[in-house]
């Protein structure tokens, strides 16, 4: 399992380091607003959110990113926001974030899981739980 330690070091940032990590069912969120605005959707979709919370600089978040965006692909019912942690330090410093990536499992704006790492079994393993669990619940 790889992760990075977070640090707010890396000032040369570019929309175009974003590319690889967004697209698919991925958004990419560059604002606070556009994070509380995508929790305020998913909660009235009553959606689960997946926050990846990443660096551009860190290797097992460039090495997972492709796999988000399959997984994006692949549970449609999921909101799968992108975050990168250079850009937002105060978002990321609000959910603690101390190393990337870190994936949050958000339903109603409540933590219901957490991931720290690039630990691609895990989190299939985690979001297969997590939509078993709502459709279970929605039956």
């Amino acid at each position: 399992m790889g992760n990075c330690l977070a640090k707010n070091q890396h000032d040369n940032h570019s929309t175009d380091e974003h590319i690889e990590f967004a697209g698919a069912n991925v958004h990419l969120i560059t604002t606070r607003e556009s994070w509380d605005q995508k929790l305020s959707e998913a909660n009235r979709k009553d959606q689960i959110v997946v926050a990846n919370f990443s660096a551009t600089w860190c290797g097992p978040c460039k090495m997972i990113a492709p796999f988000y965006k399959e997984l994006s692909e692949k549970y449609p019912s999921l909101m799968f926001l992108m975050v990168d942690v250079d850009e937002l330090t105060d978002l990321s410093t609000s959910w603690d974030i101390k190393a990337t990536p870190t994936f949050f499992f958000i339903r109603d704006g409540q933590q219901l899981d957490k991931l720290v790492g690039a630990n691609k079994p895990e989190l299939q393993k985690k979001i297969t739980a997590i939509t078993d669990s709502v459709v279970q619940s929605d039956n």
